[in-house]
This record gives structure tokens, sequence and C-alpha cells, in this order.
């Protein structure tokens, strides 16, 4: 029996195409994203890994001002995997899988699991990046390894590393680590407290309020370089244009 293709894939194939037919050729623009959504009706999140996936294959590139450009070098990176899978899959399959975890632990969980969690929440404000992420990534296991099911210990684990086996989960995490993304200590200390309560119902809400905030932040974190390009610059247009007027206003 054969497996239907990834939507993102299919839309990803779609605009390849019309590259490799000459519909678009090396310098035009893109569509915008929203014209592109409403073309595929398609979400976001689907749409934005379609995007990504190309930019990994060489074939678009986002540029300030301009928006997506295709590019001179389609063909000269290695394909994508039928079985890629990427950040938003991962977060909306932890989102599922995360929940029930979290409310099953909330039954279960003992004082002395709690203060370990506690002290890895404290462990996310580290100033280095990677403890910081280790932390994170040990607070999500410790709540599975509360459940005493080894199976599930496994899954949260699988799911976790999976972003470091995926290439196109790595691009999206990777500008989202470039625009700042921190760990969310406030998300982490509700699902702690929520545990803490020993309320399933909130638990598992908790963790979806988490995986629901992530999610918005990888969107954010992958809107169109030139977009993010632009804003930046009008910041710094009216922050020099600020210290102008506190310039005059102090000479006179």
């Amino acid at each position: 029996m054969s497996v239907s293709k990834k939507l993102y894939r299919q839309i990803a194939d779609s605009i390849a195409a019309d590259i490799d037919s000459g519909r678009y050729k090396p310098g035009d623009r893109l569509p915008t994203e929203r014209d592109l959504a409403v073309q595929f009706g398609v979400s976001r999140p689907t749409l934005r890994e379609a995007l990504i996936a190309l930019e990994i294959l060489g074939m678009i590139e986002a540029k300030h001002g301009l928006g997506i450009l295709v590019t001179e070098n389609k063909g000269k990176a290695a394909p994508i995997s039928d079985s890629e899978i990427g950040a938003f899959e991962l977060i909306e399959a932890r989102r599922l899988f995360e929940g029930e975890v979290a409310a099953m632990a909330a039954t279960l969980v003992h004082d002395d699991q709690i203060a370990e969690l506690e002290k890895l929440v404290l462990s996310m404000d580290d100033p280095d990046p990677a403890k910081a992420e280790a932390a994170d990534r040990e607070f999500h296991i410790s709540i599975a390894n509360i459940t005493g099911n080894g199976a599930m210990v496994a899954c949260v684990e699988n799911l976790w590393d999976w972003r470091y086996r995926s290439p196109l989960a790595k691009a999206i995490l990777a500008r989202a680590a470039d625009l700042g993304m921190k760990q969310r200590i406030d998300e982490h200390t509700g699902i702690m407290n929520a545990l803490k309560a020993r309320s399933s119902v909130q638990a598992r809400q908790a963790m979806h309020d988490h995986m629901d905030r992530v999610i918005d932040h990888l969107l954010n974190a992958t809107e169109v370089l030139a977009v993010e390009n632009a804003k930046q610059a009008c910041h710094d247009r009216r922050k020099a244009m600020s210290r102008r007027f506190k310039a005059l206003s102090a000479s006179g």
C-alpha cells in the first residue's frame, strides 16, 4: 500500500515544477505567502515548510525588500526525502502526545519528582543556550518518566531528538534560534504547577498551551526575511530620528 506524499511536499514539488518548466525563471519573484496559501488552500505552517524545503534545495531565497526569489542554484542540493519530517509536524505530534503524557503524569507524580522539575526549570535560564536546551529536553523526558511507561519515554525522546536528524526541522529551528528563541520558563512553570496540583486537565492544557506558543514562535521566526529585515530597518530609522530630535531639542 503506497503512502500519500506529505502535503508540504506536494506544494514544494508543484512550485519546483513551475520553476523547472520556466514559469518562474531565475530572479523572478514568487507570489506572496498569503497568495500561495490561498492558491494551495493550506495553512501557514504547511506552506512555510514547503518554502523552507525549497530553500534547502537552493531553488528559492528570501531577499530584503524583494520577497521570495528564484535562484540560479536549482538542483545543486540533495533532494528532500519523502520521509522528511518538518519542525511544525514534530511540534504538532508532540502537542498531541505529550499532552496525554502530562495528564497521566499528573495522577502519578511525587513531591521529589516535582522538586527535580523545579531544578530543571531554573536551569532553562542558563546563559549557555546548549545547557538551557538540555534542561528543556530533560524536563519533557522527566515528565514521561513519571508515567513509568517505557514506551512513552521512548516516544518523547524520539520526537525531541528527531529535530537533530531532520534537515528540514533543523533549518526551521536554526532560524528560530537566530531570531532569539528562548526557553519559555513561564510556560514550563505552568506545566510544573499543574502537575503539582495533580490535575490531569490542567496538565494537558498547560502542555497544549506551551506547544501552541512554540508553533506561533516558529511561524514568527520563519517569516520571509525581507519582512523581518524591513521591520528592523524601520525600527532603526525610528531610533535614529528620535536621537536627532532629542539632539535638536537639547541644542534649542
